[in-house]
């Protein structure tokens, strides 16, 4: 038995099997942020703390002549997105139904990999700094329409190298921001998109729960995602009508190299 408790779900294999296929698919095109940073583990539900290779003084002793230093780490953080399943749905379901209700699971899904993402570019509290707030670069204002965005990538591009990063780079967009890339067209009528591609050199993804945009190198080395247990889903209780489940993970994150990010600031 491990800490998800799946073996006491009214629920069968294929019935898991269902739901974390499920899960999957929702997931993995929100789950911006870990696709432009480095990503370490899962290293298990045990692992509690990413090494920073650092020490802090102690102001004291247990005895004379001795003096100590303690070990400096970035304790991990765990999320956690509750959901239901009805047990009407699995039980169809296992009998072949193609067309289970499982949106619950789908908001559940979305509103975590918001969460990972916002950590990762935005901050979570004292627990972890995040990109935008970790860089030393002032912020480049994005322009009102998609057709100034290429001139703003390309100065936080030009910032970036006049900071010694190397490229290739990525650029993450917020929601407004992407839809804005995809529909826009410069003068004459070539397709925004396609310009920020030629400028950036790497990926253009889709971040949900980014304010603006942020460029960052994919060198590697520069931002680190240190991932104990990995998005599970989770076993809470059930009632005759309902299965009451969790998504959950635990991460810490790392800006280990924060000039090697710009952020880009988009309009209220």
């Amino acid at each position: 038995m491990n800490h998800l408790l799946r073996s006491h779900a009214p629920i069968s294999d294929a019935g898991w099997q269902l739901l974390d296929e499920e899960a999957r698919r929702r997931l993995a095109p929100a789950l911006a942020a870990r696709r432009l940073v480095d990503f370490s583990g899962p290293h298990g539900w045990s692992h509690s703390a990413r090494n920073l290779g650092r020490t802090s003084a102690l102001g004291s002793a247990p005895s004379e002549g001795v003096a100590g230093l303690q070990r400096r780490v970035l304790a991990l953080v765990e999320s956690r997105a509750d959901f239901t399943v009805a047990r009407d749905e699995l039980r169809d379901a296992d009998r072949g139904a193609a067309d289970a209700d499982l949106t619950d699971l789908d908001r559940a899904a979305h509103s975590i990999a918001i969460a990972e993402n916002v950590a990762v570019f935005h901050g979570w509290g004292d627990a972890i700094t995040g990109i935008t707030q970790a860089s030393p670069h002032e912020p480049i204002a994005l322009s009102a329409t998609a057709e100034g965005y290429p001139n703003a990538v390309a100065a936080a591009v030009e910032r970036l190298l006049a900071s010694g990063i190397a490229g290739p780079y990525a650029l993450a967009l917020g929601e407004r921001e992407h839809r804005s890339a995809i529909a826009g067209a410069e003068r004459g009528g070539y397709p925004v998109l396609e310009h920020l591609r030629q400028i950036v050199d790497g990926p253009i993804v889709w971040a949900p729960g980014l304010a603006g945009a942020v460029l960052l190198s994919q060198r590697g080395g520069d931002f680190l995602l240190d991932c104990g247990q990995d998005l599970s889903i989770g076993y809470d209780s059930h009632d005759e009508r309902l299965v009451h489940l969790y998504l959950q993970a635990s991460f810490t994150f790392q800006a280990a190299t924060p000039e090697a990010a710009v952020a880009l600031a988009g309009q209220p």
